[in-house]
């Protein structure tokens, strides 16, 4: 029994021979079938790609950028007007402000002068 518990340990045991593990098939047979595993994904990608709808969704797109450029172009022009019609408020605003302290300065003076001529 004790032989072959010594055998065992020299068989498994850290005292054991080193093996090397070598691969079942060379490293060039598998080389082939990666490069034929991409050559048959692009074939499969090009040949769903012109049997599908491609130019309809092209142009899909071509369509939807011109709509956003002219979008785009749009909201720039509702912008501009938006700050010219901003502008002429704070304007509109400053001009009524003077215009009713005039007002108010006329008033006075007609108070004033109301009161000098009834005395």
């Amino acid at each position: 029994m004790k032989k072959f518990q010594s055998r065992v340990r020299n068989h498994y045991g850290y005292t054991a021979r080193r093996v090397a593990v070598k691969a079942d098939r060379p490293w060039y047979y598998r080389m082939v079938v990666a490069l034929l595993c991409v050559g048959l994904g692009f074939g499969l990608s090009y040949f769903m790609m012109s049997n599908s709808d491609y130019e309809k969704i092209v142009s899909q797109l071509v369509e939807m950028q011109h709509q956003n450029k002219m979008l785009e172009f749009k909201l720039v022009e509702a912008q501009r007007e938006l700050q010219i019609e901003l502008a002429t408020n704070n304007k509109l605003a400053k001009d009524l402000a003077k215009v009713q302290d005039e007002n108010l300065k006329a008033k006075e003076d007609l108070f004033f002068y109301k009161k000098m001529t009834n005395k």
